[in-house]
């Protein structure tokens, strides 16, 4: 039979997203299931190709249809055999990722690390096409991203690389970061930053509008911030300015180094839309040598929760194009 799909999955701790795929990128049935963290990793990964097998059934499909599988996970990924290093969310340490699913499924499977995957996805067919040279950042609990130059992802030597969020912006001082150092971009940029910093400025009465979301609801979120600073909210405002003077001097270090053409932003921060994002490029082009600010496009991711299982069926795709 002829391969004419690919089987992208985004997996993570709470779920394992999957999907089928043409061999040009376009999602033909994608489904999400939960992810049995609790049952090891075997079967997590039985899980996996229980979806795709059944996502194959109600495409009337058999694996012999598939070109490969490709997987984004939530750790660093040993690039040359597919195992995943470790995978916190998963409680996972040393698995063998591709090792194990290519004996499960007898076929072709490429592993990457989640972010990287993302990245990929939004190059392909999102916010990032036409540019072989660009960053995606996600901008959630954390700061995550990945880089591309050429068109590939940089791993470094030990599949860390793009680790965004842990840019340094504040030598010395700042939030401790869960890394373990302080004066990451993460603890300053992403939506908990917002959040604790929403939530200082209501504790200490300079926000009368957090303030009152706070007391009602118990907690903030990063859109109460968002909305509170588009009403006017002179203390909200400062934390959204902070937070975009952070990221644009994060993002400048970046394009100083790689030139990209463009910086794709998406996660639940990015919703803020041009409020946000016009405060980040303002500081970009503050601290960017001219010339790579000039060619550097900041966008708003476009593919959402759909660009994890694009960019795993890039990884397929990629292998096909290089036999």
């Amino acid at each position: 039979m002829a391969q004419t799909m690919i089987a992208g999955v985004d997996l993570g701790g709470t779920a394992i997203k999957a999907a089928l795929l043409t061999m040009e990128g376009d999602i033909l049935r994608k489904t999400q299931v939960p992810t049995p963290v609790t049952e090891g990793a075997d079967r997590v990964i039985g899980r996996m190709m229980e979806t795709i097998d059944q996502l194959l059934a109600e495409e009337g499909q058999q694996r012999s249809s598939l070109a490969g599988i490709g997987i984004g996970v939530p750790g660093p990924v040993d690039e040359a055999t597919g195992s995943v290093h470790e995978a916190v969310n998963l409680y996972w340490k040393s698995v063998p990722l591709k090792q194990k699913l290519e004996q499960l499924s007898g076929l072709s499977i490429s592993v990457d690390n989640d972010a990287n995957t993302a990245a990929l996805g939004e190059m392909w067919r999102g916010a990032g096409q036409g540019a072989k040279d660009m960053v995606a950042i996600t901008l959630g609990t954390g700061v995550g991203g990945g880089v591309i130059a050429n068109g590939r992802i940089i791993h470094g030597v030990r599949g860390v690389g793009g680790e965004i969020g842990h840019v340094t912006v504040v030598p010395a001082g700042g939030p401790l970061c869960n890394c373990g150092r302080t004066g990451c971009l993460e603890t300053f940029a992403s939506a908990t930053a917002i959040i604790r910093e929403g939530t200082q400025v209501a504790a200490e009465g300079k926000s009368e509008t957090l303030a009152a979301v706070l007391e009602q609801n118990g907690a903030l979120t990063a859109k109460d911030v968002f909305d509170a600073a588009k009403a006017g909210d002179a203390a909200a405002v400062k934390v959204v300015d902070d937070a975009a003077y952070y990221l644009g001097l994060g993002l400048s270090h970046l394009a100083n180094i790689l030139n990209p053409g463009k910086i794709v932003i998406g996660g639940g921060v990015a919703a803020a839309g041009d409020f946000l994002f016009e405060r980040v490029r303002e500081e970009f082009r503050r601290y960017t040598f001219s010339h790579a600010a000039e060619s550097c496009e900041i966008v708003p991711a476009i593919l959402g929760n759909d660009a994890g299982v694009i960019g795993a069926a890039w990884l397929v795709h990629e292998q096909q194009i290089g036999k």
